[in-house]
């Protein structure tokens, strides 16, 4: 076989150029929920699980996530991000995480807000699995979702 016979030529750009767009203000804003039984919600209020504080530990999370998110999404721009809130929340038995995040710069700051909110739920989730489990070791009730971007906003 030849090179090239019966291959569908493909074209990827790679990383697109940002350098001729303005740096501008960005901001954005993701949620999504990790949902937990009564038993594993109650834990996690009283501070009962074993791997630590599981709102401390998935903030940094959250946070690393953030600023990692070139590194886990390929195609995205590393950016110098300004700050990243994380804030969470009880809904029923669900977890809230609400993550923003917002630098200045060629490029909006999306990614590192869902890239947060992911990795802020999966740390949880990954803190208390112990407690999730069932006797054949599935999770019937854990699960994400809901994960979006709120808000994103860019300057003049």
């Amino acid at each position: 076989m030849k090179v090239g016979e019966n291959m569908v030529e493909l074209s990827t750009e790679g990383i697109i150029d940002v350098g001729n767009k303005p740096i501008v203000a960005r901001r954005a804003t993701s949620t999504g929920l990790l949902h937990l039984s009564e038993a594993t919600k109650q834990a996690i209020i009283d501070k009962n699980i074993t791997k630590g504080d599981v709102l401390e530990a998935s903030t940094i999370a959250a946070i690393q996530a953030a600023k990692m998110t070139p590194t886990i999404v390929p195609h995205c721009h590393p950016i110098p991000l300004e700050s990243c809130k994380v804030e969470w929340l009880w809904e029923g038995n669900c977890l809230r995480c609400t993550v923003s995040v917002s630098a200045h710069y060629r490029t909006g700051v999306e990614m590192e807000a869902l890239t947060s909110v992911c990795a802020g739920l999966l740390c949880a989730w990954d803190m208390v699995k112990s407690l999730e489990k069932n006797e054949d070791g599935q999770y019937p009730s854990a699960k994400m979702t809901d994960i979006v971007v709120l808000e994103k906003f860019k300057g003049n």
